[in-house]
């Protein structure tokens, strides 16, 4: 393919150069019929080799007065045809060693009357089936066709797209957890593919090529299957705990944190002493990840609330003549609330995951299995299926999903940073499915201690993940809700249909200013459709998505078609039942 337009073919020539975009002057109003908004148009660098690629974001007809006369009749007035559209890159012939090889570089500044030429017919269908071109030797990410051409298949950069993280953004009922099925579904026929999805509500949970791991749930407490995942209190920094069991507005909090800090210190050195872990001794902060029981912990906080110590005298009269004086100790009964506190989230089964974990969660070797379970490949397991991993978190409570989702994803981060070289490490992505709920902004000043700390453990990944083989896939219906330092680190966005005019600002402070004008579309998108921007896409596209072969339970229930049918009569019953239990099994 080579850009050869015949003259006729002109819509007009450019009048105005600014920065990243230009004014077109129209010859005819028929002309001006062939520059839609949305459409590619190409202009004539410095040779005949180099052409300019621009897209059209605006389209207007004004009237100018043509001399000066009294009459007011439509003859006076001429008739001014034009187009802006926003250059996003260079198109070349031939490129050293590569045909029609194009780049989001801007080569030069079109000269002043150079003339425009729209990209369209068979010259569109082969510029967009050449820009989207696989990377010789992989196999490619596709998640559509452009809208622009039905016929060219839409690629994605996949290495590009995840090592730069990626951020899907969509009102509810957009198609977000369709473009994410599709995704997964082509990252399922890859040999090795190591990713974990947070699935918040549970609508992944059927996919048949994931492994399913599901976060302990009331019901799943006796549970022996091998797909429960538990995350005992042991895996929490000291932070981590002391704001899930302390209370900092109590006058007592100082003395309960010096106390849970020694207590929690000095079961975790106890278990280090037993193990005989002498080497792992020396290195020991009260963060390092050893197993302890939590009823050591009560065990040792109950002491200190109840210890008394001898003086070294003797009562000389009364009726304790004789006996060892004592005096109360230092935390004598100030840990009474605490030691409540901590109780009641024990009792709590819907905290078992944190409090209940069985007895292979407390040997040295756990953190390891733990590992391998969320980080295992099926060549390192004995699980066929792909390493796809989704964890169910639906059953979590919400005061401390934000931590647990950060928990998991703090340990892939410190596991993949500790592998010794970037050539051990196996890559791995994390999808934020409903980011809003764990990764809340910042701004909105009324966020917990817990929900600071997980945001915390996300705003690393998305600065230093890159370097350590950890790729962030952030998903969202309230991308202004959406911590903004980790959507700023996202340098892709796959834009859905978006109506909410924060949610679109937020969007467009995430892209160059000018691109900006390409997402005042956001509203008119059908379901299904996106807007493709960043490094991962030679070219800001508009994509008509694919829908998976195995959609996620994440369909639009039909009310009205739903109210024409006859419900099972036992449903109401169950969901009473399950609501007791807590389960849904």
């Amino acid at each position: 393919m080579a850009f050869n337009f015949e003259q006729e073919l002109s819509v007009g020539e450019v009048k105005e150069v600014d920065t990243g975009q230009i004014i077109v002057r129209v010859y005819s109003p028929e002309k001006l019929t062939r520059a839609r908004v949305g459409r590619l148009i190409a202009i004539q660098g410095q040779d005949a080799n180099e052409w300019l690629i621009g897209m059209v974001n605006r389209v207007w007809r004004s009237f100018s007065k043509l001399g000066d006369t009294d009459l007011q009749s439509d003859l006076d007035y001429g008739e001014d045809n034009s187009i802006q559209a926003v250059l996003v890159g260079t198109f070349y012939n031939r490129s050293g060693t590569k045909t029609n090889h194009f780049t989001r570089a801007i080569a030069s500044s079109p000269d002043i009357n150079r003339e425009v030429f729209p990209i369209e017919a068979d010259a569109l269908e082969e510029f967009m089936a050449s820009i989207g071109e696989a990377k010789e030797g992989t196999t490619p990410l596709i998640i559509g066709t452009y809208a622009l051409d039905r016929h060219a298949v839409a690629h994605l950069n996949g290495d590009k797209l995840f090592q730069r993280h990626v951020a899907l953004l969509g009102s509810t009922g957009s198609g977000k957890s369709y473009t994410v099925a599709t995704i997964l579904e082509q990252a399922s026929e890859l040999k090795t593919p190591n990713i974990l999805l947070f699935d918040i509500h549970g609508e992944y949970t059927k996919l048949p090529y994931v492994q399913h791991i599901k976060i302990a749930g009331p019901g799943d407490l006796n549970s022996t299957q091998d797909n429960i995942l538990y995350l005992p209190l042991w895996l929490l920094t000291f932070e981590e705990i002391q704001s899930l069991i302390l209370d900092a507005t109590e006058q007592g909090a100082p003395n309960q944190t010096m106390a849970v800090l020694d207590a929690v210190t000095h079961a975790k050195v106890q278990t280090l002493e037993q193990m005989g872990k002498d080497d792992a001794l020396e290195s020991f902060t009260v963060d390092s990840p050893i197993p302890f029981r939590v009823k050591q912990l009560v065990s040792a906080l109950r002491e200190k609330n109840e210890e008394v110590r001898d003086t070294g005298e003797l009562y000389k009269t009364g009726d304790k003549a004789g006996q060892p004086k004592t005096i109360q100790g230092p935390l004598f009964d100030k840990l009474t609330r605490l030691l409540i506190r901590l109780q009641n989230k024990i009792d709590d089964r819907r905290y078992g995951f944190l409090f209940h974990a069985p007895d292979e969660y407390h040997e040295y070797e756990s953190l390891h299995r733990i590992a391998v379970k969320l980080l295992g490949t099926p060549a390192m397991t004995d699980y066929q299926k792909s390493g796809i991993k989704v964890i169910d978190f639906s059953e979590v409570p919400a005061d401390v999903l934000p931590v647990m989702v950060s928990l998991i994803s703090r340990l892939v981060f410190q596991i993949q940073y500790w592998t010794k070289s970037g050539e051990d490490r196996h890559p791995v992505l994390l999808i934020c499915d409903e980011a809003h709920l764990y990764l809340p902004n910042v701004s909105s000043g009324n966020l917990g201690i817990l929900e600071r700390k997980a945001v915390e453990t996300f705003e690393r990944i998305a600065k230093e993940g890159r370097k350590y083989g950890v790729g962030l896939f952030v998903v969202s219906q309230r991308p202004s809700d959406v911590n903004t330092t980790i959507l700023s680190q996202c340098n892709n966005v796959i834009a859905l249909r978006l109506t909410n005019e924060r949610d679109k600002a937020v969007v467009k402070g995430l892209l160059p200013d000018s691109l900006g004008g390409i997402l005042d579309s956001l509203a008119g998108l059908e379901v299904g459709e996106a807007l493709a921007v960043g490094d991962a896409t030679l070219l800001p596209s508009r994509i008509m998505l694919n829908r998976p072969k195995y959609p996620p339970k994440s369909s639009t229930i039909d009310f009205w078609t739903k109210w024409c049918e006859e419900e099972p009569t036992d449903s109401l019953l169950q969901a009473v039942e399950n609501l007791r239990k807590q389960s849904k099994n």
